[in-house]
């Protein structure tokens, strides 16, 4: 017996008037962004009535999908950044991305989060020393300038010595970020979660927009459901499906493949780590090793909101797993998955109103647990008008 809805779904009166009414604020992505908002929205003023709907039964674009790092940048990537960007405006980000960090800490709990700050280390193989050299010439002014951000005197420092200890293969320099942490990606969506049904925001799952529209009165989506949900003020919080609803936003999708490995028996590695400015990172979750990234390889490819894998980058990651994560280890993959950024030729947020009533809060670039939360809370103070 097949018993699922029809495409068209005409609701009850019950629904109606407990689930569909319409609201004061409608936000459009269950993801960090969204709910970070409609939380927000609710501690300004609890009077208001805010409707979150998210398409998947999950959010799953990158806010449940992703690597789960607390991270704010790595030397390379943030050097790499300053070659088309003004060096202010790159500090600004790193600046924005720590204290995101510590907003989603405090609201959430280092408990709740599974919060472990254990650094977060950069790797560097032999014909990679120029970058390194790079990076070492320019520690000491790194050091100053995020002084100002975390408090730290010395935020970044070369820890060679701890390679052998992680069991590295191929790697000859380390530099270690003591500010970045990890966090548990499922739990801290959870928490969210929680929250937002603790202040009586309602949450509806399973309902995918097919358009949204403005009107002097207020905004209204149709769904595919064939629903139409009334809201004074919409806020599209979506990032790297944004375009699907607004093909004009300065923002692409890019999908990250990610593997997590069977637990291994005395794993040494402890730790966030990047390499190649960020493209490909690994850390350990519960005695596995979580590897992922690549999309350096086949940008045009990636360049995607379709979930999948591919071969080519699945090759790269289990290479790389084998040569350097842990070689001479016993390493099986359990499974594969991906998730879906959204970027563009600007690494900060757009947080802006698109049309009447309508606002957008998108393009993380990559970093949505680091920026959510206060993206979250800006887009929130946006549509309130404060």
């Amino acid at each position: 017996m097949n018993s699922s809805l029809p495409l068209t779904y005409s609701a009850s009166y019950w629904e109606n008037v407990s689930f569909l009414a319409p609201a004061d604020v409608l936000v459009i992505g269950a993801g960090i962004v969204g709910l970070s908002a409609a939380i927000h929205l609710k501690e300004r003023d609890p009077g208001l009535d805010v409707l979150v709907i998210e398409r998947g039964p999950l959010p799953a674009g990158a806010s449940t999908r992703n690597a789960g790092f607390a991270c704010f940048g790595s030397m390379s990537e943030l050097i790499d950044d300053m070659q088309t960007r003004p060096e202010a405006d790159v500090w600004a980000l790193v600046e924005r991305r720590y204290l995101g960090l510590q907003r989603l800490r405090s609201r959430i709990g280092d408990e709740a989060l599974s919060y472990e700050q254990r650094g977060g280390f950069e790797l560097f193989r032999s014909e990679e020393g120029p970058i390194f050299e790079r990076c070492l010439d320019q520690l000491q002014d790194f050091n100053k300038q995020v002084a100002t951000i975390t408090g730290m005197p010395a935020t970044y420092a070369v820890v060679n010595e701890k390679i052998e200890s992680f069991g590295l293969g191929g790697i000859r320099y380390l530099i270690h970020n003591q500010a970045e942490g990890q966090i548990h990606t499922g739990r801290m969506m959870r928490a969210l979660l929680k929250k937002a049904i603790e202040l009586d925001i309602r949450l509806l799952f399973g309902v995918e927009v097919a358009q949204l529209e403005s009107s002097a009165a207020g905004a209204f989506v149709q769904t595919t459901q064939g629903w139409e949900l009334k809201a004074s003020e919409v806020l599209v919080a979506t990032n790297g499906f944004a375009k699907r609803l607004m093909p004009h936003l300065p923002l692409v999708p890019a999908r990250n493949q990610v593997l997590i490995t069977h637990p291994v028996e005395g794993l040494q590695l402890k730790g966030c780590f990047h390499y190649d400015r960020g493209y490909y990172y690994f850390r350990n979750v519960d005695d596995r090793i979580l590897l992922g990234g690549g999309r350096i390889l086949d940008v045009e490819g990636e360049t995607t909101d379709e979930l999948g894998t591919t071969s080519l980058i699945q090759q790269a990651l289990e290479s790389l797993l084998h040569e350097v994560v842990a070689p001479g280890c016993h390493v099986e993959i359990d499974h594969w998955w991906s998730g879906i950024m959204g970027i563009g030729q600007l690494k900060s947020p757009i947080i802006e109103k698109v049309a009447d009533h309508i606002a957008v809060a998108v393009r993380m670039g990559g970093m949505g647990v680091a920026l959510g939360s206060l993206v979250g809370e800006s887009a929130a103070e946006l549509v309130l008008g404060v």
